[in-house]
C-alpha cells in the first residue's frame, strides 16, 4: 500500500454536522476499499489567498491514509459528489528512508 494525503477545502457556510457526515463517509470509503486512515488533521476556517467559488474563507481538512491506487479514484469520485467541498487535492507521499523520520 502507498501513503497518500488529501487536502479538502469545505465551504465555511457548511454546518459542522454536515461536514462531519461528509468526513465519516470519506473515511468509510477508505476503510471499505481496503485502506487505512493514518491521520485526520482539522485546520479549521482560514482566509483564502484568492476567492474560490465566490468564497473568501474555507474550512481545511487534511487526511493521510495508506491505500491501494484504485482507492484514490473512488475517494475522489465521492469527493466530487459531496456538496460543500470547494476544492481538493490528493498527493502521493514519498516514503522516508528507514531509520529516519519524516
Amino acid at each position: 500500500m502507498v501513503n497518500y494525503e488529501t487536502m479538502l477545502l469545505f465551504s465555511p457556510e457548511l454546518e459542522e454536522d454536515a461536514r462531519n457526515a461528509i468526513v465519516e463517509n470519506l473515511t468509510g470509503v477508505i476503510t471499505r476499499e481496503g485502506g487505512q486512515v493514518a491521520e485526520l488533521d482539522h485546520w479549521g476556517i482560514r482566509t483564502l489567498a484568492y476567492p474560490v467559488k465566490k468564497q473568501t474563507r474555507g474550512y481545511y481538512l487534511r487526511v493521510v491514509y495508506d491505500a491501494p491506487g484504485a482507492l484514490v479514484l473512488e475517494l475522489e469520485r465521492n469527493i466530487r459528489i459531496a456538496d460543500g467541498i470547494l476544492k481538493f487535492i490528493t498527493v502521493k507521499l514519498a516514503k522516508s528512508p528507514e531509520g529516519q523520520e519524516g
